[in-house]
């Protein structure tokens, strides 16, 4: 009798011991499904959180804000000007007079995005953008995101803006090019060929 009283002593403790095991092992499981859920309740909330800002970021032609036409034309100086030390301000005043005088061109235009304000962004058509192929036109030129902006997605609302502009202006395609690689193929760019200078040449269809 005594030592069925000690089997049964040993298989309780092996039971309580099985039972607490299991307990903390549920409890762990649950806390470990509460920190998904919060982490997930936190992605749900920051991308719902960044499109909503996104859908609130405001398109301009430039022409109808040539407040920002200076600080415009700085930034793609800055960006692409060949020699930019050399009579940098005469330059400058010279391409925002060119910029002024293109406006009101079915060839050229310039979209900003703006934030409270705040110039984020630009992109161009340009009339002419490669004097290899001096014969296409026209092109998509200048997407540029302040430093401060890029990676938040902001340059696929200029792709899209720019291309659905084009379309309203009766052009069907826009040619680019460009020196980044891998780039530019996520915004539907189709490459031609590589230009002597090195970069590639593509088009985008605008529908």
């Amino acid at each position: 009798m005594r030592k069925i009283r000690k089997i049964v002593l040993i298989c309780m403790i092996i039971s309580a011991i099985t039972f607490v095991s299991y307990a903390a092992d549920l409890n762990e499981l649950q806390e470990q499904k509460q920190n998904i859920q919060e982490n997930l309740n936190v992605l749900y909330f920051t991308t719902n959180t960044n499109e909503a800002r996104l859908a609130q970021i405001q398109k301009y032609n430039l022409k109808n804000k040539t407040e920002f036409l200076e600080e415009v034309a700085r930034l793609e100086y800055d960006e692409w000007a060949d020699s930019k030390n050399y009579n940098t301000e005469e330059r400058l005043k010279n391409k925002i007079n060119r910029i002024k005088e293109s406006l009101s061109n079915t060839y050229f235009c310039k979209l900003i995005l703006i934030d409270n304000k705040e110039l984020i962004g630009f992109i161009s058509i340009f009339p002419s953008d490669c004097d290899e192929e001096p014969n296409l036109t026209p092109w998509y030129a200048t997407m540029y995101i302040k430093k401060e902006y890029r990676k938040k997605g902001y340059s696929k609302i200029l792709n899209n803006a720019i291309l659905k502009e084009a379309n309203n202006r009766g052009f069907d395609k826009l040619y680019l090019k460009s020196d980044l690689n891998n780039y530019y193929e996520k915004f539907g760019a189709i490459y031609i060929k590589t230009l002597k200078t090195g970069e590639k040449l593509y088009y985008i269809n605008t529908k």
